[in-house]
């Protein structure tokens, strides 16, 4: 009889947690993702119909990987229609819906706003009730706890207390020997491959450039400790490519938490990366001081009064970030400003001319690198057809009220960058072309509306290491011009790629001659 009851018991018992995880279940892949549509809708937003669990995944899927018609090899590319290429599908629903309309990865609803007011309004926001998207932050709920949600990898509501960036720049300033002994490492190369290929070289710059920005930022950022921080990027380079092929399916429901045999590799090289990065930190803790930027970051963190676990995931955060500001989006967009000046011969004269005017032979420092106005504006053409990202993502962490619209607590904000730097409305018809006299008078002067030119974010949100960007980008591009002239290779293919940041998918090949 007892054991019948019990039986009975445990039927029921199971049967409430059965229902209870069916409600739960319910509501996150199917009631709450309809009623933040619906609550979008009734404020007359609309979009394209979403699938069942997959949302609008299926489609963006297959505008993806739609055959695209081949591209001749060697030919400088004649229009810079990034957002064309990279996003059809936002470009399709953008003519259907307008500047704000609603899709869904998956169960995860967002918001694409392009329209002008929205997009000051959001880019300046201070508040931390929009914050980081909840799939791309772990243990969000710690951070909230401790009022130091990040947005963008890092705590940023006190990363400007305890990393300030006039500190930042001061310590900017005392690399330029660090960062010219990296490029000139990388120009002594090119001269040698040059000299073994009879006065001119076929060079993939991709990974030079790559080696360049990592030893600047290896040695930038973990000093005499730098060939650790060389392996801590590589491994940081494949999670950003793990990471890239899972960005659609992070609304699937629950998929990002199984262990399937991409997650497995994402979560193991998350795990090594964290590992590396604490055991540098241990090692510097037992060395004493340095004048670098982990020191820098150490300190901050130490300031701050938050638990250990916050701490070390503070400094892991600030790491990751600087291999993305200082490294990954240097590298790339390097890449691309040589592709631009190798296909505009008359543009690369003129910086060449202006460089050795500057400069009268010496090495660049930084009081020259300020005063050269061509360069500035071809480096500012080339972020704004190649900005390193192409989105820029946020979540309403609390009902918020952008514009008109009230945006629900839940839904993601997305502003696409690409489609703000070449609106023909903002910069004239001539958008899709490179023209780096538009900033003849700086970015005011280049568009209507400077707010939309965000290669490194805008506001209060604005990259840190952008100072860092810079400074590479001026000096090293500085160099190659003064020593080389370069064109286009026949090996070359025009095509722009997504991978968290914008890269060219075949690389970029640069016939080479020594001046």
């Amino acid at each position: 009889m007892e054991v019948h009851i019990l039986a009975k018991a445990f039927i029921s018992l199971a049967f409430v947690g059965f229902l209870g995880l069916f409600l739960r279940l319910y509501n996150a892949l199917v009631a709450e993702p309809r009623r933040l549509r619906s609550e979008l809708k009734k404020q007359g937003i609309s979009g394209p119909p979403p699938s069942f669990l997959l949302g609008n995944i299926g489609e963006i899927k297959k505008a993806r990987t739609a055959k695209v018609k081949d591209v001749p090899t060697g030919c400088p590319p004649t229009t810079h229609d990034c957002a064309t290429v990279l996003f059809p599908f936002f470009e399709k629903w953008r003519k259907l819906y307008g500047q704000v309309f609603m899709f869904s990865l998956g169960n995860i609803q967002i918001l694409h706003v392009n329209q002008p007011d929205m997009v000051r309004e959001i880019t300046t926001c201070t508040s931390l009730d929009l914050g980081k998207p909840s799939y791309q932050q772990k243990e969000r709920g710690a951070l909230l706890g401790q009022g130091i949600l990040t947005s963008n990898g890092t705590v940023w509501a006190h990363q400007r207390k305890i990393i300030a960036p006039e500190l930042y720049m001061e310590k900017v300033k005392g690399m330029m020997n660090m960062i010219t002994e990296s490029a000139n490492t990388m120009l002594d190369s090119w001269k040698s491959r040059i000299e073994a290929g009879g006065g001119i070289a076929d060079i993939k710059i991709d990974q030079d450039m790559r080696s360049f920005s990592g030893d600047v930022i290896s040695r930038a950022c973990f000093g005499s400790n730098f060939s650790k921080g060389e392996e801590i990027f590589k491994k940081l380079r494949a999670l950003q490519e793990a990471a890239s092929k899972k960005v659609l399916s992070s609304g699937v429901p629950g998929l990002r938490h199984l262990p399937t045999k991409h997650n497995r590799d994402t979560w193991a090289l998350e795990k090594e990366v964290r590992t590396l990065i604490l055991q540098v930190v241990k090692q510097r803790t037992q060395a004493g001081y340095e004048k670098d930027l982990l020191q820098m970051v150490l300190e901050g963190a130490q300031n701050s009064n938050l638990s250990q676990d916050a701490i070390d995931r503070f400094i892991v955060d600030n790491c990751k970030n600087i291999y993305l500001a200082g490294y990954e989006t240097t590298a790339v967009s390097v890449t691309w400003c040589l592709m631009l000046l190798a296909a505009n011969p008359e543009w690369q004269e003129r910086v060449r001319t202006e460089v050795l005017e500057v400069c009268g032979g010496r090495v660049p420092d930084d009081y020259m690198i300020r005063k050269m106005k061509q360069l500035n504006m071809v480096i500012n053409e080339s972020l704004r057809l190649y900005p390193p990202v192409a989105v820029v993502s946020r979540e309403a962490l609390t009902d918020m009220k952008f514009g008109d619209i009230h945006v629900p607590k839940g839904v993601n904000l997305w502003t696409l960058v690409v489609t703000l730097h070449t609106d023909p409305e903002n910069w004239g018809p001539d958008s899709l072309t490179f023209n780096p006299d538009r900033f003849a008078n700086g970015i005011t002067g280049a568009c209507k509306l400077p707010h939309l030119y965000m290669p490194f974010g805008v506001g209060p949100r604005v990259c840190l290491g952008q100072n860092l960007a810079m400074v590479e980008l001026k000096l090293l591009i500085a160099l190659v011009v003064s020593n080389f002239s370069f064109s286009l290779s026949p090996e070359y293919v025009h095509a722009p790629f997504l991978q968290l940041v914008i890269e060219p998918e075949h690389g970029v090949n640069l016939l080479v001659k020594k001046l």
